[in-house]
């Protein structure tokens, strides 16, 4: 499916960043991350559009011709391709924070299991683990890391509201769960996503763990 480009973005550009979503989709799948085409990725391109997987690709195959441009309220950019239905979800992320250039959301078993299982006190609580520090402004174990489990809906704006709700709340955001779902992480470039995403997989299994064993 052809991408026409704007004149004010180089088709070099877009080929670089497409080619790193596409890269990390591959990774991400191959470690049973992203099952039944499942998960979405993005990449900022400029201050008013990014790049994202199109809807419905399997994410272990994806190439650069399975990556689209979108401007900042979601819609598709010079093609007719459909974007992912949770692309609000990247924009709202690249909307708030304009230092944020990545936005990454995966399903793995992990994941989908610790958004059920803590669904009921909507948070879980990260305290005393030394890979806390693994995200981007976390200095110390000794501290908490709240990641928020939203009720998941098929409505995005719902979505979208939720996750402004608790910014607006003055609480700090680094990831968060949908209830049955998977996770959404972000950072400011792809290497620095990945260690949130791959760091808040181990913590979760953690948490899952101590759980099964007090009860």
């Amino acid at each position: 499916m052809s991408q026409v480009l704007p004149a004010t973005i180089s088709p070099e550009l877009f080929a670089q960043r497409a080619d790193a979503i596409a890269d990390a989709a591959r990774e991400l799948a191959a470690a049973g991350w992203t099952p039944a085409t499942s998960s979405n990725f993005s990449m900022r391109i400029d201050d008013d559009h990014a790049a994202i997987t199109i809807s419905g690709r399997d994410k272990g195959r994806l190439g650069r011709d399975d990556i689209m441009l979108i401007d900042m309220q979601g819609q598709a950019v010079g093609t007719s391709a459909r974007p992912s239905a949770e692309t609000d979800l990247h924009t709202q992320i690249y909307r708030r924070w304009p230092e944020m250039n990545v936005v990454l959301h995966t399903h793995s078993r992990t994941q989908s299991v610790a958004s059920r299982l803590f669904a009921h006190e909507g948070v879980v609580t990260l305290a005393g683990w030394e890979l806390q520090k693994a995200i981007a402004g976390q200095t110390t174990h000794d501290s908490e890391l709240a990641i928020p489990v939203f009720p998941n809906t098929q409505h995005m704006p719902e979505l979208v509201a939720q996750v402004d709700a608790w910014l607006d709340s003055g609480r700090p955001l680094h990831a968060y769960l949908i209830n049955g779902h998977g996770i959404y992480t972000w950072g400011r470039d792809m290497a620095e996503t990945r260690r949130h995403l791959e760091a808040l997989e181990f913590l979760l299994g953690c948490e899952m763990d101590l759980r099964s064993h007090s009860v």
